[in-house]
């Protein structure tokens, strides 16, 4: 699908029309229809977005990476390689009692490839998580996390 609106190269399978303008959609990644993505977002190689997914405007998403129903990434987010987000706290086969848990990534925060983010965090505005980084708790505004689990080591100063 490709348009003068945004760009979705022919070998990605891009199921949603909610994606803005400017838009480009690389090769071999999977959107599906309910997902929303906003404008000018650069969407590299083998991404996965789920259905109940939304993307802020000017969002970069490097390849490898997974993003479950539930994450919601604001605008002017960094995402690395092969970041994994999470929804769930007992994964289980065909668990009948999945509860949906949400992430939220707010403004301006980076998160360095390899990390893993498990369910019921907020990333906070501006905050930069180390590659390989494991979050297992909200991270505060500004704030430098690296480890697993990630632990704050400092403080970047705020705009």
């Amino acid at each position: 699908m490709s348009t003068s609106a945004f760009f979705v190269h022919p070998s990605s399978i891009c199921e949603t029309s909610s994606i803005g303008e400017g838009t480009t959609v690389w090769a071999y990644t999977h959107i599906l229809k309910g997902a929303t993505i906003g404008q000018n977002c650069n969407i590299c190689d083998h991404v996965f977005i789920e259905n109940e997914v939304k993307i802020g405007d000017r969002v970069t998403i490097k390849n490898g990476v997974q993003i479950w129903n539930g994450v919601t990434i604001s605008s002017d987010v960094f995402i690395g390689p092969n970041v994994t987000f999470t929804n769930d706290f007992f994964p289980k086969s065909r668990n009948e009692n999945f509860f949906l848990q949400k992430t939220l990534v707010m403004s301006g925060a980076s998160i360095g490839g390899g990390s893993t983010i498990l369910p019921n965090i907020t990333i906070g505005k501006g905050s930069l998580i180390g590659a390989g980084a494991v979050i297992t708790k909200d991270v505060p505004e500004y704030a430098v996390v690296v480890g697993n689990p990630g632990r704050v080591i400092r403080f970047l100063d705020s705009p």
